[in-house]
């Protein structure tokens, strides 16, 4: 037997700041440099704030779902990238399912 579960994520906005810090790295890096940013190298960042004090509650929940994430995000690039997409953005509430995997 299979089950899913189900859970609802709300983020303080200590967490939230944290988060757009992520996405806002990648932005500056293309919109400023030109680079792209692998998935190996999106995920050694995310390593190491979850090793930091100031966001060890990164390291708290399972893996899966970070990583999951990261996969999600570098697809969108690459997608971009090779002119299949649009540049990345944030959905807008209410427009998406809030979901992890």
């Amino acid at each position: 037997m299979k089950r899913a579960y189900r859970y609802r994520f709300y983020p303080n906005p200590e967490q939230v700041e944290n988060l757009a810090r992520a996405l806002a790295e990648r932005h500056r890096a293309w919109v400023e440099e030109q680079r792209r940013f692998g998935h190996a190298e999106t995920d050694r960042i995310l390593t190491g704030w979850k090793r930091g004090p100031d966001t060890r509650w990164l390291a708290e929940p399972s893996k899966g779902p970070l990583q999951a994430t990261l996969r999600y995000l570098q697809a969108a690039y690459v997608n971009f990238w090779a002119k299949r997409a649009g540049y990345p953005t944030f959905k807008r509430k209410g427009k998406t399912t809030d979901s992890a995997t």
